[in-house]
């Protein structure tokens, strides 16, 4: 068959290649990955956990970005563009440039008897090859799903960075936070360090860090950070930070993630010295779609891609921050394989009217399902829409000027609503 003329034609292809859209497992990208020479020679620094993985990459990006490097960072899923997941010096890939390098992993997986790559295998060897081909400095990796089974891990890291370890994806990688910290675990190698950014991880992630010899840094006893007036420091392997400016990306829980991506720079400032001043710049700079992102406006939106218990919690913290309006409704689309109860229960009492909206099938929640678990939960004002784009637009009609609407629940809601904003 003729390979696919452009980007476009390779994402549709790249899906009808697996017969699964997830199969964990490293030996198949292993193969292809061999068979197409991608061996990193520059730093490799991967980034897992429950929530906080895609700031942290941020962060990283935007102070490696201010010292002088050219990184390469992966990233996933996207928001309205496939090219948001490959960025090399701070840019999305063109469509020529991944289109092509998605046909140099269609000719490896070919030569070896037609290997079956999953869209994200396809998409993280495609990543790689990039950024080889690009010149990267250091290539930031974003775990998928997990970490020991997931296609990132199949190339391995300089530095592993953890974030956190909540309760998602539990069909694939277990029903519990020990057996979901092991799997995070996996990205952890002999010798290299490891950063873990969670207060109370599971025993599991602590054994397998001894049981592999990797050099565990746990905020809280190698590094932490500590909160001043309108700035704060931070202290690592190789010193203290003072008078560090917030991150530009909102919420309490962003020190933390900056913190993490800064244990990663000390732990790697033998092979990538940063200043102070290009750590002040990133932090200043870094920007991050659908991260407790608020657009200025009447009413006011909230753009947040939290879709589980972790995230909710974090979400209802930083809404607490936050001036107090005058009414407050939701555009809230889920899958139906989240804990759709855990997030109504941490978020209900700061919401007083509910757009609930369905998502695609076949993972997307019935907006008649997220009704029910609302009024179950004893919300009343509860309306039902076909898509995130009519609830939005419904809750807007509906808002006065000192209002705030916050958009969340899954990437799929933030990133309709975004579309529709665009096309309105």
């Amino acid at each position: 068959m003729n390979d696919p003329q452009d980007l476009a034609g390779w994402l549709a292809y790249i899906e009808q290649q697996h017969p699964q859209t997830i199969a964990l497992g490293l030996e198949r990208v292993a193969r292809v990955r061999d068979a197409m020479g991608l061996a990193p020679a520059v730093p490799v620094i991967a980034i897992a956990g429950t929530n906080g993985k895609g700031s942290t990459c941020a962060m990283l990006e935007a102070i490696l970005g201010a010292a002088g490097y050219r990184t390469g960072l992966y990233t996933s899923p996207h928001l309205l563009r496939y090219n948001e997941r490959v960025r090399i010096a701070g840019r999305e890939a063109d469509d020529a440039a991944l289109a092509a390098s998605f046909a140099r992993v269609e000719a490896a997986r070919r030569a070896l008897a037609g290997t079956s790559l999953t869209y994200f295998e396809f998409g993280t060897l495609a990543a790689v090859d990039l950024f080889l081909r690009g010149g990267v400095d250091v290539l930031l990796l974003e775990v998928g799903m997990g970490g020991r089974l997931d296609a990132v891990n199949a190339f391995d890291s300089d530095c592993a960075v953890v974030t956190s370890i909540g309760l998602d994806h539990m069909d694939y990688l277990g029903g519990t936070r020990e057996a979901i910290g092991f799997e995070k675990a996996g990205i952890f190698r002999a010798g290299k360090p490891a950063v873990l950014a969670d207060r109370s991880p599971p025993a599991s992630v602590l054994a397998h860090a001894q049981a592999t010899g990797a050099v565990l840094l746990r905020i809280g006893a190698d590094f932490d950070y500590e909160r001043g007036r309108g700035n704060w420091s931070f202290r690592g392997p190789a010193g203290r930070y003072s008078g560090l400016p917030e991150p530009a990306l909102r919420g309490e829980i962003q020190l933390q993630n900056a913190s993490a991506a800064l244990a990663a720079l000390d732990a790697l400032n033998q092979r990538l010295p940063v200043s102070a001043d290009a750590i002040r710049r990133g932090l200043t700079e870094v920007r991050l779609h659908g991260r407790f992102e608020l657009l200025p406006g009447h009413p006011a939106l909230l753009l947040d891609v939290g879709h589980n218990p972790q995230a909710a919690a974090v979400l209802a913290q930083n809404l607490e921050g936050l001036p107090p309006c005058a009414r407050t409704s939701a555009v809230f689309g889920m899958m139906r394989d989240k804990d759709i109860a855990g997030v109504v229960s941490l978020l209900s009492k700061h919401i007083d009217r509910w757009f609930v909206c369905t998502l695609p099938p076949p993972r997307g929640a019935l907006a008649s399902e997220l009704a029910r678990v609302l009024r179950q939960a004893g919300a009343d004002a509860v309306r039902e829409f076909e898509n995130p784009a009519q609830a939005y637009m419904a809750a807007c009609s509906g808002a006065a000027e000192n209002d705030r609407i916050i958009v969340f629940g899954s990437f799929h809601t933030v990133a309709d609503v975004i579309a529709a904003r665009e096309h309105s």
